[in-house]
């Protein structure tokens, strides 16, 4: 085998499939968090916990895990005790913004400039036209028919 398909072989990798599991949690959904929160509001801003456990009734636990092809894993972890129905404290991960963390999943290589997709009239003056300039004006000031012929045809 020579160099040069060694190098081939070792640029070809094989697909592995994202695995995102659990909640995604930011840093805002963290700050609207407060002590004495009841389960049903802490549910509606952080959505279902992914493990609450029969024996530990007190404790929710959100965890996030993601895995992709070309970057390093990213566990992160919530953790909210309740006394009663009510928060009495939540611990865990620092976690990003909504905005950085999607910044994060945006993988495209960026490929510099974006170019103009708008034509000026100077470049559109390059191209000759399909019609003559007399053929343009009398086709826009043509008179519509007075009826259309069916869509359908009779049988």
């Amino acid at each position: 085998m020579t160099d040069r398909s060694r190098d081939a072989l070792a640029a070809v990798t094989p697909y592995k499939v994202e695995v995102v599991q659990g909640n995604f949690i930011s840093s805002e959904q963290v700050e609207a968090l407060k002590a004495g929160m009841s389960r049903q509001q802490v549910r509606q801003i952080l959505g279902t916990p992914l493990l609450s456990d029969v024996f530990h009734n007190d404790r929710w636990d959100y965890v996030f895990t993601i895995r992709r092809q070309g970057v390093e894993p990213q566990q992160r972890r919530l953790t909210l005790f309740f006394k009663g129905d009510g928060v009495e404290r939540f611990e865990g991960d620092p976690l990003p913004s909504e905005q950085d963390f999607v910044a994060t999943l945006d993988t495209r290589k960026r490929l510099g400039k974006v170019p103009q997709l708008e034509a000026s009239e100077a470049q559109l003056q390059k191209f000759p036209s399909g019609k003559t300039q007399a053929a343009a004006d009398t086709d826009a000031n043509a008179p519509l028919p007075a009826s259309y012929p069916p869509l359908e045809s009779k049988r």
